[in-house]
C-alpha cells in the first residue's frame, strides 16, 4: 500500500456492527448454556465421588472437620460397630451391645484419684442398695470368705437364720445339696437368698462337724440393734444407714430410755456409711435442733451447711463411740458431729477408714445409674478426715488372730512339732485368743503349741493327733469366729467401753 492509499485509509470511518439477537433466538442460547453448564457439574460431581471413594478405600473412613464432641461420639459409635459385629468373639455374646457399653461406661467412670465413683448396671444398683438398707429375701446371715471357705461371721437379730439356731463360726458347705466349692460369693448369695416363704437346706460345717439346717426365706430387714448391757449402759449397734436407719435407732432408744438408760456406747465399727437423710434422722437424736451437723464444699468453693432435726434424748449423759478401719462415710460424719456439738462423747478402737466425700446416685432409664463423688463433706467446724480419718480418743486393739487373712489349707498341707509355717503362727494365735497357753506366737511348732492343740482337739471332739491339718485349722478358724461373736468378754474394745462407762470416766 501507498503513502496516499494508507492516509485515504486512515480518513476512512469505521462502525462497529452487532448482531442484533431475536427473543426465540436468546432463549435457545441460554437452553446451550444450561447444557454447558450440567455436562461440567456432572464431570465435577464424578470426579468428587472417584476421590472419596478412593480415600474410603484406603483409610475406611473419611474424616470431615466436626466438632470435638461429634468426633468424639463418631469415635465411640465406630468402635461400638466394630465390636459389635466384626469381633470374633462378639458371637459368643447374645447381648454383645448392653455389655459393650457397660465396659464403656466403668472405664468412663474410673479414676484413680476417686474409687468411689462408679457405674452400676441394674443388678449391680439393686445389689449396692439393698446392701445400704439391708432389706432383702433370705435367712439373715453375713459372711466371709478366703478362697472359697464362707465362713458366718453375722447372725441378724430376729431374723430367720437366727430362729433356726445358725451361729457365728458355722461354715457354709453345702446348699440343697450342692456343695459350695468353687462357687463364687455372688452364686452363694443367688442359691441363699429366693422368694419369701420357701425354704433352703444348708449344711454348714460347726467345729468340725456337718449340721444341716433347713430355713424359710422371708424378708429380712435390719440396720441397727440395741440392748441394755448393764446398770445404766446402753449399747447401740449401727450396720449401716439406709432408708429405715432413723426409725429402727428411734425404736430402740425409746426401749433403753424406758429400762433407765442414761450412758451409751455405740458401736459404727464395720459401717461403712449409707444415705445423709439418715445420718440426719440418727445424728438429731443427740444433738439440739436447728444446729449444723455437716457442711458440704463443692467444686465451684460454695458450701452448704446441713442441721439436725431435733428428737434429742436428754436423758443420755455419756457417750463412747466404737470406731474400727472399716468404720467410714456417714458412720465418721456421725462421729466428728457428735465429738464438737457434745462434750461428753469419747471414741474409742482403732482409727477410721477416712472417707470424706459425698456420692450422689443418677439414675437411669434401664435401670443402671452412675454415682459420683459430687462434694466433699467437712465436720460443723470445717474439718475434712478424707484420706486420714478419725484418730481415737483411746486406742484399744483386738487380739492379732482377729486381723488375720484366713487362707484356707490345701488338703495334702500338715504341720507338726518342729515345723515353721504361717499356719502355725495364726494356730498359735487363735490357741491363745481361745485361752489356752502357748509359749511363742511366731510360726515355730513347739512343745506348749502341740500340747495346746491336743486339747483344743480334745475339747471340740476331733481327732486327738497333734496335727494340723486342713479340717483341723477349719475348726479353729470356726471357733475364733463364734468365741467373738458370742462372747462379749472376747471383745477387748467393747469391754473397755463397758469399763470406763461404769467407773464413770472420761477422757
Amino acid at each position: 500500500m501507498t503513502n496516499e492509499e494508507k492516509k485515504e485509509d486512515d480518513n476512512k470511518v469505521r462502525i462497529k456492527l452487532e448482531r442484533h439477537i431475536w427473543p426465540d433466538e436468546a432463549e435457545k442460547k441460554e437452553q446451550r448454556f444450561q447444557k454447558r453448564l450440567f455436562t461440567v457439574f456432572i464431570v465435577v460431581s464424578m470426579i468428587f465421588v472417584f476421590i472419596v471413594g478412593w480415600l474410603i478405600g484406603t483409610s475406611g473412613t473419611v474424616r470431615f472437620n466436626q466438632p470435638e464432641e461429634q468426633q468424639d461420639a463418631s469415635k465411640i459409635d465406630y468402635v461400638m460397630d466394630i465390636l459389635s459385629n466384626s469381633w470374633y468373639f462378639a458371637k459368643d455374646d447374645p447381648e454383645i451391645k448392653d455389655h459393650l457399653l457397660d465396659r464403656a461406661l466403668y472405664g468412663m467412670s474410673t479414676s484413680e484419684v476417686d474409687p468411689h465413683t462408679t457405674y452400676f448396671s441394674n443388678d449391680e444398683l439393686n445389689n449396692f442398695t439393698q446392701s445400704i438398707n439391708m432389706n432383702f429375701v433370705g435367712i439373715g446371715v453375713q459372711y466371709t470368705t478366703n478362697e472359697g471357705v464362707y465362713v458366718i461371721n453375722r447372725v441378724f437379730k430376729n431374723s430367720p437364720a437366727e430362729e433356726a439356731g445358725v451361729l457365728p463360726g458355722d461354715i457354709i458347705s453345702k446348699i440343697d445339696g450342692v456343695s459350695t466349692e468353687g462357687l463364687t460369693t455372688d452364686e452363694i448369695k443367688d442359691k441363699v437368698r429366693g422368694e419369701s416363704g420357701t425354704k433352703v437346706s444348708i449344711e454348714f460345717i460347726r467345729e468340725g462337724k456337718p449340721i444341716t439346717i433347713d430355713i424359710t426365706r422371708r424378708e429380712v430387714n435390719g440396720t441397727a440393734y440395741g440392748k441394755m448391757m448393764q446398770d445404766d449402759i446402753g449399747y447401740l449397734e449401727i450396720y449401716g444407714f439406709g432408708d429405715s436407719t432413723g426409725y429402727e435407732v428411734e425404736a430402740y432408744l425409746d426401749d433403753m430410755s424406758e429400762a433407765g438408760m442414761k450412758k451409751l456406747i455405740i458401736d459404727l465399727r464395720d459401717n461403712g456409711g449409707g444415705y445423709l437423710d439418715a445420718f440426719v434422722d440418727v445424728v438429731s437424736y443427740f444433738v439440739d435442733k436447728d444446729v449444723v451437723v455437716m457442711q458440704q464444699e463443692y467444686a465451684d468453693g460454695s458450701i452448704r451447711e446441713t442441721t439436725s432435726t431435733g428428737g434429742k434424748y436428754a436423758n443420755i449423759e455419756d457417750i463412747i463411740v466404737l470406731t474400727n478401719e472399716q468404720t467410714a462415710s456417714a458412720s465418721e460424719v456421725l462421729t466428728l458431729a457428735l465429738l464438737e456439738l457434745r462434750d461428753d462423747v469419747t471414741t474409742l478402737g482403732t482409727t477410721s477408714y477416712g472417707k470424706g466425700t459425698v456420692q450422689v446416685t443418677q439414675p437411669f432409664t434401664d435401670g443402671s445409674a452412675l454415682k459420683y463423688t459430687s462434694s466433699k463433706w467437712l465436720s460443723p467446724n470445717g474439718t475434712s478426715i478424707d484420706g486420714v480419718g478419725i484418730v481415737p480418743d483411746i486406742e484399744v486393739k483386738l487380739h492379732d488372730i482377729l486381723y488375720e487373712a484366713y487362707l484356707p489349707m490345701e488338703d495334702e498341707d500338715s504341720f507338726t512339732i518342729d515345723q515353721v509355717s504361717n499356719y502355725v503362727r495364726i494356730l498359735q494365735e487363735g490357741l491363745d485368743y481361745l485361752d489356752y497357753t502357748v509359749d511363742r506366737t511366731d510360726g515355730y511348732f513347739d512343745k506348749s503349741t502341740l500340747a495346746a492343740l491336743k486339747q483344743f482337739e480334745t475339747d471340740r471332739d476331733i481327732t486327738v493327733d497333734g496335727i494340723l491339718d486342713k479340717s483341723t485349722f477349719e475348726v479353729l478358724v470356726s471357733s475364733v469366729v463364734k468365741e467373738y461373736s458370742l462372747n462379749e468378754a472376747k471383745d477387748a474394745q467393747l469391754t473397755a467401753a463397758v469399763d470406763i462407762l461404769a467407773q464413770g470416766k472420761q477422757n
